[in-house]
């Protein structure tokens, strides 16, 4: 009798156990849901006052408030447990918000610089949110491969000198860097996201362009590698506006 009493309060602790990890998995399912709905709207935000489109980045901004409320609302003081006891919880509340309104005083002043260099600053306090936390998701590595893209972008211009030694080796280098952050991002995407038409040409494009950065490093073609480079960061603004 003590036996099975032993193995009902063993079942009881492990059925308990997997209940609660449940919970916590669903309620980190749940959260980065609600932060993707938020985010979307916030790189298209970004993505419209890149572009001068004022009106419709006011009205991303506001679904982006909007977005964050529900967000606030829905875990304030009951954060997924990955996030408990995490310092950026705290501070990530006031932050956002303040960037939030800082960055509608901006547009509506028409300091449009400064409204988009608030909001890439929400884009970096959920990339560093979940970062603290041990979290990551796609739009993660897709801030990762922007980061990336940005050091390959120093190779473009008129200053790169052919001549040093090294020149060819550093581009390799930063666009074999580029190409593995791709390539990890397009691998962290679920079944669906991977078969998305745009998800798959932006994806693809970016990867065909890498071919030809070989080729321009052999024959030191400044011009081919300009043009490839432009159309990465093309590529890649894309995946930032859309996915990331």
């Amino acid at each position: 009798m003590l036996v099975s009493i032993a193995r009902g309060a063993f079942l009881s602790l492990a059925l308990g156990a997997g209940a609660a990890l449940a919970d916590s998995t669903n309620d980190l399912a749940d959260f980065n849901a609600a932060a993707e709905a938020a985010e979307s709207h916030n790189r298209v935000a970004i993505g419209y006052l890149r572009t001068g489109n004022l009106d419709l980045a006011s009205l991303e901004l506001e679904r982006l408030r909007e977005a964050w409320t529900r967000l606030n609302d829905r875990f304030a003081g009951k954060w997924p447990a990955v996030f408990q006891d995490n310092a950026y919880s705290v501070m990530m509340r006031t932050d956002i918000s303040t960037r939030l309104v800082t960055a509608d005083l901006l547009l509506n002043s028409n300091h449009v610089d400064g409204a988009r260099q608030s909001l890439m600053a929400v884009r970096k306090d959920f990339y560093d949110w979940r970062k603290s936390a041990g979290v990551e998701v796609l739009s993660d590595c897709i801030y990762d491969a922007n980061v990336r893209m940005d050091m390959l972008m120093t190779f473009d211009g008129p200053a790169l000198d052919w001549s040093k030694p090294d020149a060819g080796s550093a581009i390799t280098a930063a666009a074999s860097v580029y190409s593995k952050a791709l390539e990890r991002c397009d691998g962290m995407a679920n079944a669906d996201l991977r078969q998305n038409p745009e998800f798959r040409r932006l994806v693809d494009g970016a990867k065909a362009s890498m071919k030809f950065i070989p080729q321009a490093i052999a024959d030191h073609d400044t011009d081919l590698l300009h043009r490839v480079l432009i159309e990465l960061r093309s590529f890649d603004n894309l995946l930032a506006f859309r996915f990331g």
